[in-house]
């Protein structure tokens, strides 16, 4: 039985942002690592870049910067990933690890955790130590995950569950995992 958890509006998470230092390298970087498929560009480099005070309005974008490239991406059958290559003046912050406050990392589920793990090592990601077992209420048979950093430093999350949770067993309520099999 396919459970509702729609409280509100709000359906789902339809994609996640992120900024990376060139789109291309990125884009194949994630189509080597995960499968990832682009759908479609946004802004390429030969249009005129979105930027000026209504961008900046907007998008929330640094005084000067400019998008000078998007392209949305699909992993499977999840949330889409946007890429966005831009032009910022001055110094940007990079190396954000999961300690630090704002995004900590996305999760890909993989029914495959060392085989994601040798992919993304060969596409030129650091993988961190593991796979470690899923603890706590999240334990269960063949469940584990480790963490790893893209080539620009996003930290990455590998996740596999195939057994019930340890939480399962407790309440009805069950968080969102893609099933196995390809879009028709």
């Amino acid at each position: 039985m396919k459970m509702n958890y729609q409280t509100s509006e709000v359906r789902a998470i339809d994609h996640i942002g992120i900024t990376v230092p060139d789109l291309e390298a990125a884009a194949l970087f994630l189509e080597q690592a995960f499968g990832a498929v682009a759908i479609y560009d946004n802004v390429i480099p030969t249009d005129e870049p979105q930027q000026g005070a209504d961008a900046e309005a907007k998008l929330g974008l640094a005084k000067g910067s400019a998008i000078i490239h998007m392209r949305m991406m699909r992993i499977g059958d999840g949330a889409s990933i946007e890429l966005f290559e831009m032009k910022v003046p001055g110094k940007r912050k990079k190396d954000i690890i999961p300690s630090d406050i704002g995004l900590q990392h996305f999760a890909v589920y993989t029914e495959d955790i060392d085989e994601t793990k040798r992919k993304f090592t060969e596409a030129g990601g650091k993988v961190l130590k593991g796979p470690n077992k899923m603890l706590g209420r999240e334990g269960g048979d063949g469940n584990w995950f480790m963490y790893a950093v893209t080539p620009w430093g996003t930290f990455v999350e590998f996740i596999t569950y195939p057994s019930e949770l340890e939480i399962e067993k407790t309440t009805t309520l069950r968080r969102w995992k893609p099933q196995p099999g390809k879009d028709e």
